[in-house]
């Protein structure tokens, strides 16, 4: 991972780091050490909130965003390609020193290697534990002018951004639970893992709803969802949904939960918003979710729900409404 090259990258490899300036390191993964840095001048830029906790936890300074100057920039490659020029375009334009890139493999790490080495003067990468760290010596922000990228509205009239789920458009599970929600869903309703605000945008089509929680634990697709959710009755929480409260009674909650953190399905991740559904549902509350057909849900449902019910869904996903949540004691 990123230590093992870093600290090649900052021994016989020539990296040097400012002796007294801020060092920004974007997005780093949640179990790097950072050893090799100075932790007291580290700047953690992370959006995504059990990250940006978990970074918090361990002492280090963590911001969402930043514009202001560094000494020196690390970004550590995201999976999305868009994602991943952005960040190297922010990277050019917030430090006048060193630009370090760091990505594995599977994160396409070569692929943008080879498309930076047409732009700018690069060293030669350093490879090891199935990924490569490489620099721009001296910022070259003019060269990835046109790699700047933030929020933006589709083609069908929604913000979306870089590296926020369904980022090109309306995802097909969640478009289809909206179409078979029921016309009464109760004075206030959760959107867990709300995404840059599709299911919520079309929850508060109903008159009966009185709020719309919308929880996401990305920063970025919170601020797409600020933009297309402009009902004063939405109301948006940057957390994670698996560890969220809510503040009111809960009458229903509608999901479409992410299924896996890197390129492996995880379902224990929607099995954790399950939980937190019957968490904070009402006694008398209704799940509405959508999950990919091939994950394994219906054991978590039926040991956190009363009534389980498959109600729809296609070839690719099946669509579940569960009502009264069991109050499981740990």
């Amino acid at each position: 991972m990123i230590d093992a090259r870093l600290t090649l990258a900052l021994g016989e490899g020539g990296l040097v780091m400012p002796n007294d300036d801020l060092i920004a390191v974007m997005k780093p993964p949640s179990e790097a050490r950072l050893n090799d840095l100075p932790k007291d001048r580290c700047v953690i830029v992370e959006g995504f909130k059990p990250s940006f906790d978990n970074w918090s936890a361990r002492g280090f300074r963590a911001e969402v965003q930043t514009d202001q100057k560094y000494g020196a920039v690390i970004v550590c490659l995201p999976r999305a390609k868009a994602d991943a020029r952005a960040m190297i375009a922010t990277a050019m334009q917030i430090t006048d020193g060193p630009v370090v890139i760091d990505g594995q493999k599977t994160s396409g790490v070569d692929s943008i290697l080879k498309e930076m080495r047409k732009r700018t003067a690069l060293t030669a990468p350093i490879s090891k534990a199935h990924g490569k760290l490489f620099w721009c010596p001296v910022a070259d922000p003019e060269a990835f002018a046109d790699w700047v990228a933030g929020p933006a509205m589709t083609p069908g009239g929604f913000w979306t951004a870089p590296g926020v789920f369904s980022a090109d458009g309306i995802d097909p599970a969640s478009a289809l639970l909206a179409a078979h929600l029921p016309d009464r869903l109760g004075a206030h309703v959760a959107d867990l893992g709300a995404g840059w605000g599709f299911l919520s945008a079309h929850v508060l089509t109903r008159q009966d709803v009185q709020t719309v929680h919308l929880v996401e634990a990305e920063h970025m697709a919170l601020e797409c969802a600020r933009r297309n959710v402009t009902d004063p009755r939405a109301i948006f929480h940057w957390a994670d949904a698996t560890q969220w409260s809510a503040p009111e009674r809960i009458e229903s909650v509608v999901m479409n939960p992410p299924f896996h953190l890197s390129r492996a399905a995880d379902p224990g991740i929607g099995q954790a918003f399950v939980e937190a559904a019957s968490r904070v549902l009402a006694p008398q509350g209704n799940l509405w979710m959508v999950a990919n057909r091939h994950l394994p849900y219906e054991q978590s449902l039926q040991a956190r729900f009363a009534n389980v019910f498959e109600v729809g869904g296609d070839t690719r996903f099946k669509l579940f409404h569960a009502t009264r949540p069991k109050r499981v004691s740990k």
